[in-house]
């Protein structure tokens, strides 16, 4: 993480006059602050800059909020807040569940965001171990038949998990459609069950867990998948 006064927060909501005036007014009171419409838009910058904080609305367009807390709790340490009109019992539990750190309801104001984010990056900062902030180098290496995190755990690769990983790090950080997917499969697009790419992801995820590695490969809905890291 950086230093308190230079903490990098990124918000995504698809409403745009929302968003505007929360950046704005997140900005004057000296957060560094971005805002994003969708989950494709945030993970292209996540992957070339992560945030400190992340300040999720729940009901977006491509993906909704508690996916994209889920893949990024998934990944690397970052602060979650949830921004949402959605205020029942239920919902609260089930962000807070998925991985959200704090959940606010809408209609919110600006120094009250402003305050949880601080609060909750002093926090983080005080939590994790330096070990824990820097960021992991994920590697394929052997040809390709071995993925690394950096940290010293490797997991060994199948043929198709090989296939797939090398596609997604020939574009790291950006959305690989599922056609381009299965053609580094070596399949045929028009007789394929596409279905069978969660299965490779999926289990993929598995496997590594079980070799202490937590993937930060994230499936976009409608488009297709993306290695944030």
């Amino acid at each position: 993480m950086h230093g308190a006064s230079s903490a990098i927060v990124y918000l995504v909501d698809d409403d745009g006059d929302y968003r505007e005036e929360m950046v704005e007014g997140l900005t004057r009171m000296g957060l560094d602050v971005q805002g994003f419409d969708s989950a494709s838009t945030l993970y292209r910058s996540y992957a070339a800059r992560p945030a400190d904080v992340v300040i999720l609305d729940i009901g977006l367009t491509d993906e909704d909020g508690l996916s994209i807390a889920a893949h990024l709790r998934a990944s690397q340490p970052v602060g979650i807040i949830m921004a949402t009109a959605r205020g029942t019992v239920e919902d609260r539990v089930i962000g807070l569940q998925t991985g959200a750190d704090a959940y606010l309801v809408k209609p919110i104001a600006v120094r009250e965001l402003a305050a949880t984010v601080t609060a909750l990056y002093q926090r983080l900062e005080r939590s994790q171990p330096a070990s824990h902030r820097d960021r992991q180098e994920w590697r394929l290496e052997q040809g390709g038949w071995l993925l690394s995190d950096g940290r010293g755990n490797s997991l060994k690769l199948t043929t198709s998990e090989r296939n797939f990983l090398g596609r997604l790090f020939s574009e790291r950080g950006q959305i690989v459609g599922r056609r381009a997917l299965v053609e580094a499969l070596g399949e045929d697009v028009y007789d394929f069950n596409y279905a069978h790419l969660d299965t490779i992801a999926s289990r993929l995820r598995r496997r590594a867990e079980k070799s202490n590695m937590v993937v930060p490969l994230h499936a976009v809905r409608g488009q297709g998948f993306t290695f944030t890291d």
